[in-house]
């Protein structure tokens, strides 16, 4: 971790619970590979699902009994990665979401999310899943200007 680093824990979803966009994510829908860890390494941190504005990398990500519990380090090198820093070390923001894309669903209203591919984790101001949250905040948290 760089010196200025922020990490955080959190839940980027939130399992049997219907979001705002009628999706409902069950266990085992992050699936393990063939070594049975999720295939978090290579997957973006963004701030507010924007793609072109990373702000640091996912640590880790597993499933647990309540949700995708993910680990991930802020980055300050960027404008948007001091954004976001001082916004969650202010309490500011702490909403998370993630982008997927869907393997295996069924039904409508709510649709039940089987099997996706975690594409990225967002830092947003408002989750699609309103339980979907940083839990914890590890660094510097002074303001960066």
């Amino acid at each position: 971790m760089s010196a200025g680093d922020l990490r955080f824990a959190g839940y980027a979803a939130i399992f049997d619970r219907v979001d705002r966009g009628g999706d409902v994510v069950r266990a085992g829908a992050f699936g393990p590979d063939a070594e049975g860890k999720l295939a978090a390494t290579g997957v973006p941190l963004l701030w507010q699902h924007g793609p072109a504005s990373v702000i640091g990398v996912v640590e880790s990500a597993r499933e647990d009994m309540r949700g995708l519990r993910v680990i991930g380090r802020i980055s300050r090198r960027t404008a948007a990665g001091r954004e976001a820093a001082v916004a969650i070390a202010q309490g500011a923001v702490d909403g998370l979401s993630f982008g997927y894309r869907v393997k295996t669903a069924r039904g409508s209203r709510p649709r039940e999310l089987l099997a996706l591919e975690l594409v990225e984790v967002s830092l947003v101001t408002h989750p699609m899943q309103p339980m979907a949250r940083v839990v914890a905040v590890e660094g510097p948290v002074e303001a960066v200007r």
